[in-house]
């Protein structure tokens, strides 16, 4: 792994922590507390796109990318900051968000825009990403908060000192986690109601789409990565006042036929790929498996779990030790083996050539010094179709010999995946459906066998609720492998 500069270095070599004072806000024309220029401001988004990029991935359908770049630039023309050069995209992600960093940057996980039901929700919740940027939400936090360099997973449970060892949610990505006040949230839903409004759509379907995302918020704190909602807090008066605010914008922009357009979004996202992608790894019964890569490994029980495109992390849930897998770089076990030892600063204890069900590999103990305590770690490094994969455990010296046996278990048990059934497992992706029969939603989704315990998902997906009326002929989305 790469290892990153710490944040605050990063700070210095830009310039950034210098270079602040105070800006006229575009959006209000007050003077803003800021620790950074424009120009700055751009090149940080310059330099945090592709670490987003890479962090999630692009989702590969070009309808899709067209349609939102085509929005967006047509809605930048029109905001407080339209001489920007922005960029939007969507990422291949399920969770349901929508975020946007400095310069210009705009991204939309393929999980908001399947849980969008016409193109006005869309329009609501672009303008109030453009409005983070246009009014320098993010810009004036970054210059309030330094984020910590850490794991997402490590961010959740470990200790510090295993930070470096888990994929570094970086600047790029730790801009995801900042977290806006009450007013910039507020001033956020203003402009995404203006500037929905003036390219000519419904903004009261934006209020609406608050109701889907506030039915979906689990329990406090279950989240992997941050949803729309946990960084964009929501009042009590929040729709109230977005459907006040569309009245009044509607007033304004006289002569406009306000449009919502549910059946051409319906139709333009039938068949996106809905939740996790098997395709990129799946966990089920406790076994991670990679069809595309075709390996498959255990993962202890209760240990926290996540799968980055990088590197799959876990976590015990009292953070005493992690796991990792990724892929390690170097021409040969030995030439990887000594890459691992060098990039983490490790101190050999012992190593051997290894035979992992059947696969050539190397396994090692070594140790790492810090200034209070020794972490020690057990890797194994595994010659596989034509990669090597690096497998890490790490806990302190103290705690090693309570986890060696779950990090041996789980790295002598990697294998090749032969299995049929999860080689060519399917993602779930939403179907459009013409309703045939006029009756309720939950009439209608019995008639496509919805299972009775998704029958609320399907609900909340379709920005209704289970009794409402469903007229023939109309549209509703149905998740379908």
């Amino acid at each position: 792994m790469i290892r990153k500069k710490s944040f605050y270095s990063l700070l210095i070599a830009s310039g950034l922590l210098f270079s602040g004072g105070c800006a006229r806000n575009p959006v209000t024309g007050k003077r803003d507390f800021m620790l950074m220029s424009e120009k700055q401001e751009i090149a940080m988004g310059q330099q945090s796109d592709p670490e987003i990029v890479s962090f999630f991935g692009i989702y590969d359908d070009p309808e899709l990318q067209r349609f939102i770049q085509e929005k967006g630039q047509q809605m930048a023309k029109i905001s407080h900051r339209s001489g920007l050069n922005y960029e939007f995209k969507i990422v291949d992600s399920p969770v349901v968000n929508a975020f946007a960093v400095p310069g210009g940057y705009v991204y939309f996980t393929r999980g908001i825009l399947a849980h969008f039901n016409n193109e006005a929700e869309f329009a609501g919740v672009l303008g109030h990403e453009i409005g983070h940027i246009t009014a320098r939400h993010s810009a004036k936090q970054y210059s309030k908060q330094m984020l910590a360099q850490v794991g997402l997973i490590a961010g959740m449970v470990l200790s510090p000192e295993f930070g470096q060892f888990a994929e570094a949610a970086g600047q790029g990505v730790g801009l995801l986690f900042l977290k806006y006040g009450r007013d910039a949230e507020r001033q956020s839903d203003r402009l995404g109601v203006e500037y929905s409004t003036k390219i000519g759509y419904d903004a009261q379907e934006m209020a609406g789409f608050f109701n889907t995302l506030d039915r979906m918020r689990g329990p406090e704190g279950t989240e992997e990565t941050p949803t729309f909602l946990s960084t964009h807090p929501d009042p009590q008066d929040r729709n109230q006042t977005v459907q006040q605010l569309a009245t009044e914008w509607q007033q304004k922009v006289k002569g406009t036929k306000f449009q919502v357009n549910r059946e051409s979004y319906l139709r333009m996202i039938d068949g996106i790929v809905y939740g996790e992608d098997p395709k990129q790894g799946f966990l089920e019964n406790n076994i991670f498996y990679h069809p595309v890569l075709k390996f498959r490994f255990p993962v202890p029980n209760g240990w926290t779990f996540q799968n980055t495109p990088q590197q799959v992390q876990m976590a015990h849930k009292e953070g005493k030790a992690m796991m990792l897998l990724q892929l390690a770089k170097g021409e040969s076990l030995e030439a990887a083996a000594n890459a691992v030892l060098e990039n983490y600063q490790l101190t050999l204890v012992e190593s051997k050539q290894v035979q992992v069900n059947g696969l050539p590999a190397i396994a090692m103990v070594a140790d790492q010094k810090q200034d209070q305590q020794t972490l020690r770690t057990l890797s194994y490094l595994i010659s596989y179709g034509g990669n090597i994969y690096f497998m890490l455990g790490v806990s302190t010296a103290a705690e090693f010999n309570n986890f060696t046996s779950t990090f041996t278990g789980t790295m002598t048990s990697f294998q090749e995946l032969t299995d049929p059934d999860k080689i060519n497992r399917q993602p779930e992706r939403i179907s459009v459906k013409t309703v045939n029969q006029a009756g309720t939603l939950q009439q209608t989704l019995s008639r496509y066998n919805v299972p009775q315990d998704r029958m609320e998902e399907h609900a909340i997906l379709n920005g209704m609720n289970l009794g409402d009326r469903v007229a023939q002929g109309g549209l509703i989305k149905v998740i379908e492998r």
